[in-house]
């Protein structure tokens, strides 16, 4: 199993960083999901799921990701979603967010990944943690960047 948690300071309001999560601008911040739609939303979001379309080069998964965690107050946003991936990886992914400042966020990326059979267990060890790394450092960054770019304009 791989683990990660990166935390960054991105100087922009806590609402502006927390929209880059709204359904209809997930693409901003995940340009390899082409396509992520609502199945079944529930009340209190928690539990609510939808369907999910990752490329990458040739390559298409389509799977379903569940919300398992959910909060949204004035200081504090969280979110926590979790899907199986190509029947190998079981992979849960976390987004928080803390308001510092009026335009000054505290983002926490954290997660884990399991391979759930002899194959997703032997990739996880070939990929390793340090390209792990640098998917979690891509994310941030683009987290950073997009929220920068809305809060000046």
């Amino acid at each position: 199993m791989i683990t990660w948690s990166k935390e960054i300071q991105i100087p922009a309001n806590i609402e502006t960083v927390w929209r880059l999560f709204d359904l209809d601008q997930i693409q901003r911040i995940m340009p390899n999901v082409i396509e992520h739609k609502p199945i079944d939303l529930k009340e209190g979001v928690v539990g609510s799921t939808y369907l999910q379309t990752y490329q990458e080069g040739k390559r298409r998964e389509t799977y379903t990701v569940t919300e398992i965690e959910y909060e949204d107050t004035d200081r504090l946003k969280h979110k926590k979603m979790a899907f199986v991936l190509a029947k190998a990886f079981n992979i849960q992914a976390g987004y928080t967010l803390k308001k510092e400042g009026e335009n000054l966020t505290t983002f926490i990326y954290s997660g884990q990944n399991e391979g759930i059979n002899f194959l997703g267990r032997s990739l996880l060890k070939l990929g390793g943690s340090k390209n792990n790394n640098k998917v979690v450092d891509d994310f941030v960054d683009l987290v950073r960047s997009e929220a920068v770019k809305d809060a000046s304009n």
